[in-house]
């Protein structure tokens, strides 16, 4: 079988991983020399945590199976089960970690509540004031920024990849088949368009009722912060954001506290998670109304330094780069990715918002299975 895969970030990187794995042919194309949306600009979580029970939690954790198989086959992901610690700094906070700890799922997300002398044990880094944490065991990351190149590498020793960058896909041609921006025809036994927060062209043309909607976020990287903090660290506002929490906890935290008006107005959480290079990346925002602004706003880049340095107890290294990204979010109830049939032969595969990451080899896998590869 000949694959056709268009698009290089995580999802589109995955489909071809599997398409190589399964002994077929692939040709990626992307219209970059290389990924450079939401596939590099982001945490390289991998978070199992907090997502929705049902398909997403189970998808979650079949990804998580599959990211430390293909870590363990390609090393330089940098992939590491690394758990996560969310952490609560009064009482409202803690009742919503007591809950998830105890709730019905506990065991399949990993969870386990941590006191401070806990915390500190497990992360000496972590030296500021809180009173516990939520312990995701399940929870891992892989280097955001390498991960494509990286899988580009391994899948080219495979002799049945081939990569082309810089060829923008124009047209749907016949079944099975596209034409990229040099003229050129590509043919094959299935298409996956794996086009990321590229919605309009021809992503428009052959699914103009997409249920995708687009996401802005705004991120930092410290330099080195001089320490080992192994866990990938949240604060309780990510209660707020993750499906996973909920009920009478979270009412009454909610109710008890309101975000400060930096954190609401930019639907913020902190995440931080220690590169391979010992630095910080930190975020984030979350902006749906279009047209998104150009520049980034620093009042969410203060508001978390404030936070993390009050978890860390230290200040921050040295901010060493910001920036901003945009990934595609499905807004279909209940799924986790829209993957639609556009044309014969042709599938769209797009919208797993900040799943992405997480999700994509198990989403990759679904396609192949349901595609027969």
């Amino acid at each position: 079988m000949r694959v056709i895969v268009v698009g290089a970030g995580v999802v589109g990187t995955m489909h071809a991983w599997h398409a190589v794995q399964r002994g077929h042919e692939v040709v990626h194309l992307e219209r970059e020399a290389e990924a450079r949306g939401a596939s590099v600009r982001n945490f390289g979580l991998v978070w199992v945590g907090g997502r929705a029970a049902g398909a997403e939690l189970d998808t979650a954790l079949r990804a998580r199976e599959l990211w430390e198989e293909i870590g363990t086959a390609v090393p330089g992901l940098g992939f590491r089960g690394n758990g996560s610690l969310t952490l609560v700094t009064n009482e409202a906070e803690l009742a919503v970690a007591r809950a998830a700890a105890e709730g019905p799922e506990a065991d399949r997300r990993g969870f386990e509540l941590l006191g401070p002398a806990e915390v500190r044990a497990l992360e000496p880094a972590l030296r500021g004031t809180f009173l516990g944490a939520l312990r995701c065991g399940r929870d891992g990351a892989v280097e955001p920024r390498t991960a494509q190149r990286v899988l580009k590498a391994e899948l080219l020793k495979s002799g049945r990849y081939t990569f082309l960058g810089g060829r923008e896909v124009r047209e749907v041609v016949g079944e099975r088949a596209v034409r990229d921006d040099h003229g050129d025809v590509h043919r094959g036994d299935a298409v996956v368009l794996c086009t990321g927060a590229w919605l309009g062209g021809l992503v428009k043309e052959l699914a103009p009722e997409l249920p995708v909607r687009r996401v802005r976020l705004q991120m930092m990287q410290t330099d080195p912060l001089g320490e080992r903090l192994g866990s990938s660290v949240a604060d309780a506002d990510s209660f707020r954001y993750y499906p996973a929490y909920g009920g009478a906890a979270l009412d009454a935290m909610a109710a008890a506290q309101a975000q400060p008006p930096v954190a609401a107005e930019h639907k913020m959480q902190l995440l931080m998670v220690q590169r391979a290079d010992g630095g910080l990346t930190i975020g984030d925002t979350h902006e749906y109304e279009t047209p998104f602004a150009f520049d980034v706003d620093e009042a969410p880049y203060r508001h978390l330094t404030d936070v993390a340095e009050s978890l860390l107890g230290r200040p921050l290294p040295a901010i060493r780069r910001r920036w901003a990204g945009v990934y595609a979010q499905c807004l279909e109830a209940g799924r986790v990715v829209h993957r639609e049939q556009v044309r014969e032969g042709v599938w769209l595969v797009t919208g797993p918002g900040g799943r992405g990451m997480t999700c994509s080899p198990a989403i990759a896998e679904t396609t192949a299975n349901e595609l027969g590869w």
